[in-house]
């Protein structure tokens, strides 16, 4: 499958004219509870030559598209950085990824270092918090019955909260690397269970709310609700990233020439 996502990506260079410069896993093979029946959900960033940013209309600074069970989506680098400075979560998250596929070394290099510099950890938690705090309303708080999967999509961003706690950086993106921060809860087990019953490939279809969940979701997003208000922002370096736009968009136009 490697190979035909690298093909894939070739395909998408030569069709828009674009330069990849750093592409990898996201969604549930990312965060360590896909099933053999997952998506492969492709992430990417891209760059044009310069004649694209210098036309006066605005063009589309997205490339999407989905090819049987693989879900390819990109964002064009002036785009990236914008979202960079606004500590995008989901952008590093795809820093982070355990699964890479293309990773230009100086690209990747830089643009960590300009990452570490935007990487807020009041807009990071804010954003688990908003997603844990979303998906339990919606699909768990006062439900008797709850499709199980929901579960593992509330407790993967409150344990990221946990680990922007402790560490004060970029949490992993895979689920197991944070999990040790869960092991003195009571909830502990349960996520063990339903992680390895979702590797596994056991539907995790409609059961019983859990207690033990519902308490620890609720305390946790009542905590984190708190520890965010104190939080300072940061303040963004943007000559430094446009300064790296510049020359990413340079380094392509002038290749092969």
């Amino acid at each position: 499958m490697r190979q035909q996502i690298l093909n894939k990506l070739s395909d998408l260079e030569k069709k828009y004219d674009v330069k990849v410069l750093y592409a990898c896993e996201s969604g549930s093979r990312a965060w360590g509870f896909n099933s053999k029946n997952s998506d492969f959900d492709v992430r990417f960033i891209y760059v044009h030559r310069l004649s694209w940013y210098l036309g006066v209309n605005a063009h589309r600074d997205v490339i999407e598209e989905i090819d049987g069970d693989l879900d390819c989506s990109g964002w064009e680098l002036r785009k990236a950085l914008k979202l960079l400075a606004k500590g995008n979560p989901p952008l590093f998250e795809w820093l982070s990824s355990p699964i890479t596929y293309i990773t230009d070394p100086t690209f990747t290099l830089e643009f960590n270092i300009l990452a570490d510099s935007c990487f807020s950890t009041k807009s990071a938690i804010y954003h688990y918090l908003n997603m844990a705090k979303g998906n339990y309303n919606q699909y768990i708080k006062g439900k008797a019955y709850v499709k199980l999967k929901k579960y593992l999509y509330v407790i993967r961003p409150l344990l990221s909260c946990m680990a922007i706690q402790d560490s004060k950086e970029v949490p992993p993106t895979s689920m197991d690397s944070s999990m040790d921060l869960l092991r003195p809860f009571m909830a502990y087990p349960e996520v063990v269970a339903l992680i390895e019953a979702k590797k596994a490939g056991l539907e995790l279809t409609e059961g019983p709310s859990s207690a033990v969940l519902n308490d620890f979701i609720e305390e946790s997003l009542f905590f984190f609700e708190l520890y965010v208000m104190d939080i300072k922002g940061i303040t963004i370096d943007y000559k430094a990233l446009n300064d790296f736009l510049y020359n990413q968009i340079l380094d392509f136009t002038n290749e092969n020439r």
